[in-house]
């Protein structure tokens, strides 16, 4: 019996996709080592570095994959449910860290930088929505090189970062221990030691993790195109869902390594920061990639609805940091806020499959 031609192109393209993913999650568990003994060395708190760096990192398979979607696959929707799905993908880990982290309700462990994070993450994510629907109301700004939205979260990008940096600053000033043995007397985790480790050495591994991040996310985009065209389905499901679940990998492995290390700040910092990452700087990259225009005049209205839940997820993790903590963490292992994250994302899901 012969084997249709198309069926051994699409196990192909599941083959390449697999291990592009694969090499994801290897450089992750690096990213997230070479992240906490830069953050150790250096002084600069979890919370930054899980921001900055850790966040920046594992959100460059969006950025790979979103400016190789548009110029080389010519596909702006894939780009951006990428980036929207993504954002979806980093709250439901949210959902994941809090049944594996068992010593209560994760997000009742992380400090009020992580609300912070995640408030002004929520903030551009609303900011992508209002450029959606910007664009399809008018047609004044449609021919314009960039968005001028696609600015402003840019800007807002770097103002995210400032305002973490100062917050973080001012909790280690009131903190009569330093923050990071804060975070040790929340975990059960034993403390890694980092005296043998080099910080040069730390920048090195973190360079070439970030860099066999960057090339297997090329890759993705390429394969993830070709199946979502041998299976018949909608760029915009496709970047959505199934390439927003890959390039979201370095996130999944990088947290899980975090809270192993006894960090859950980095591990939150890091998703609820890629969601900045993913908003100020890979959305306006996109948007500078592509050459018709601004990309929000473009891209399908199913993007406004993952734009919303992403909003109301987000308000659910930060209304969960901000919560009262003792009272909680004796009542349950685990979170209402958890669940609900788990149950958006799934419902979100499922709605972008039968609309789109």
């Amino acid at each position: 019996m012969n084997v249709p031609v198309f069926a051994d192109a699409l196990t192909l393209l599941w083959l390449q996709l697999a291990a592009a993913a694969a090499l994801i999650v290897i450089a992750a568990t690096f990213l997230a080592r070479s992240a906490d003994v830069i953050a150790d060395k250096t002084g600069l708190g979890r919370s930054f570095i899980g921001v900055v760096m850790l966040a920046t990192a594992t959100s460059l398979p969006e950025l790979g994959t979103g400016v190789s979607a548009i110029t080389l696959v010519g596909e702006s929707d894939l780009a951006a449910g990428d980036a929207f799905g993504s954002n979806l993908f980093n709250l439901f880990i949210i959902g994941l860290l809090d049944i594996y982290w068992r010593k209560g309700p994760l997000l009742t462990f992380v400090s009020y930088t992580s609300a912070l994070v995640g408030a002004l993450g929520g903030l551009l994510i609303g900011m992508g929505a209002i450029a959606m629907i910007i664009h399809n109301l008018t047609i004044s700004v449609a021919n314009w090189r960039v968005s001028p939205v696609s600015s402003l979260m840019l800007a807002g990008f770097l103002v995210a970062i400032f305002l973490v940096h100062r917050s973080e600053r001012s909790r280690e000033r009131e903190n009569s221990a330093p923050a990071r043995q804060s975070e040790r007397e929340n975990s059960d985790a034993p403390a890694p030691s980092y005296e043998g480790e080099s910080l040069r050495r730390a920048f090195a591994m973190y360079a070439v993790s970030a860099a066999v991040v960057v090339g297997a996310a090329v890759w993705l985009a390429y394969a993830a195109d070709g199946v979502a065209s041998e299976m018949g389905w909608a760029a915009s499901f496709m970047g959505t869902q199934f390439l927003a679940f890959s390039t979201s990998l370095p996130e999944l492995a990088a947290s899980f390594a975090a809270l192993r290390l006894g960090a859950p700040d980095m591990a939150i910092t890091n998703l609820l920061g890629s969601n900045i990452f993913n908003m100020g700087v890979v959305l306006f990259l996109d948007d500078l990639a592509f050459a018709d225009g601004a990309i929000w005049a473009q891209i399908d209205d199913i993007h406004l609805l993952t734009a919303v839940v992403g909003v109301i997820m987000t308000a659910v993790a930060v209304t969960a940091i901000l919560t009262p903590n003792d009272d909680r963490r004796r009542r349950s292992p685990y979170s209402v806020e958890g669940a609900a994250l788990i149950v958006l994302y799934v419902a979100a899901s499922l709605l972008v499959f039968y609309l789109s």
